[in-house]
């Protein structure tokens, strides 16, 4: 299964290597489409691949972290 979702980034975890993690602790295939990042905040276009149990569990613990996840298929192309 893929799923196309905005993580958006507040301040206090921006640094942390979120995306990195949901793709390791939870054997998800991550693709970033697009960003935009800074030291104030941002947000991630990305594509998770994998079980669909894993990518639930993947977006409650970044959710979990301060994230706020969203669906974005309409943001991209393709």
């Amino acid at each position: 299964m893929k799923r196309c979702l905005m993580f958006t980034f507040s301040p206090e975890v921006v640094a942390e290597p979120i995306i990195h993690n949901v793709g390791v602790q939870f054997r998800l295939v991550t693709n970033i489409r697009r960003a935009d990042i800074a030291e104030e905040g941002g947000w991630a276009v990305l594509d998770l691949e994998g079980d669909e149990k894993d990518i639930e569990n993947g977006i409650a613990w970044a959710t979990s972290k301060g994230v706020r996840i969203e669906p974005a298929d309409d943001l991209v192309e393709g």
